[in-house]
């Protein structure tokens, strides 16, 4: 998971390089996960979506109750079906967790992940400090 986030720092798309430890706390906290769920190819991690239940203060803003979802793809696999069999995955397990809403912030300048939330059926409900936010509602 660390190295196809490294992939997409090496690609220009990420601010900074994360190491195992990061995303351990970041994507493998059992508090808030609903689910995080990895894509392979060739027993290779090349895909990864996590699913988090908001908290309150949560650097998004994001209201406690909502899910927070963040897809990161291995830049040499974008656009071959990854993302839309991880979201299948995540959007049954929102269900399953009884989430009403589901959050995607966006950088505004991720044209990439703008095209990929909007086919999913993510609406933008608003624009802050660079970044808009996307909503699913189930």
């Amino acid at each position: 998971m660390a190295e196809v986030q490294n992939a997409i720092y090496r690609a220009g798309l990420r601010a900074n390089p994360v190491d195992v430890t990061l995303i351990r706390e970041r994507y493998l906290d059992v508090e808030r996960t609903v689910a995080c769920t990895v894509a392979d190819q060739d027993g290779r991690i090349v895909g990864f979506q996590s699913l988090k239940r908001a908290w309150p203060g949560n650097p998004y803003g994001v209201p406690s109750g909502w899910g927070i979802i963040g897809t990161h793809i291995h830049p040499g696999v974008g656009r071959s079906g990854v993302g839309r069999r991880l979201f299948a995955i995540s959007l049954s397990a929102a269900k399953a967790a009884g989430l009403r809403h589901v959050d995607a912030s966006i950088g505004a300048d991720n044209v990439g992940a703008l095209a990929y939330y909007s086919a999913m059926g993510f609406i933008p409900y608003g624009e802050k400090d660079g970044v808009i936010p996307h909503r699913f509602d189930l």
